[in-house]
């Protein structure tokens, strides 16, 4: 069942007026594949933009903030905490970005998450892309939500 749409078939944000308040958290995960010489650039704090992970954990932070103004369904939200991890593997030059929103309200982070998740990479993307174009982001995806209605859900 389609929830953004009325009766009438238009587009309209679903009324969480009488949905419980409860604790939610959502995480998500995603890929940023580079070449050998771009992650090495990374890794040894050599681009001259600056330290790409510390401003790509900022703008995964700052999106998740953001989310309704890009998304136009999802609710405002009030955050209560966000986490963006990186963890790079040198033999694939790749990065996984995780991202963990928390609220306590009647609907769910997952977006912020997953909004969180693709800024960071697009930063990662952006903050690297003189010395490498062909960079590939990957694998945005929900990993992990809890709270609300129905409860509990894992991803693979």
């Amino acid at each position: 069942m389609l929830t953004h749409f009325n009766e009438d078939g238009r587009a309209h944000m679903v009324d969480v007026t009488d949905k419980d308040s409860t604790h939610r958290t959502a995480t998500a995960g995603g890929i940023v594949y580079l070449n050998a010489e771009t992650f090495g650039l990374i890794a040894e704090g050599r681009v001259k933009k600056g330290d790409v992970l510390a401003v790509a954990q900022v703008a995964g932070i700052m999106a998740a903030k953001r989310t309704p103004d890009l998304i136009p369904m999802c609710h405002p939200i009030i955050i209560t905490g966000v986490d963006i991890s990186f963890t790079p593997d040198e033999s694939l030059n790749t990065i996984e970005i995780t991202a963990t929103v928390r609220c306590k309200g009647e609907t769910g982070v997952e977006m912020e998450a997953m909004t969180a998740v693709s800024a960071a990479a697009l930063t990662i993307y952006d903050m690297c892309k003189a010395a490498q174009k062909d960079i590939k982001i990957g694998e945005i995806r929900l990993l992990h939500k809890d709270g609300g209605k129905s409860g509990e859900w894992k991803g693979d």
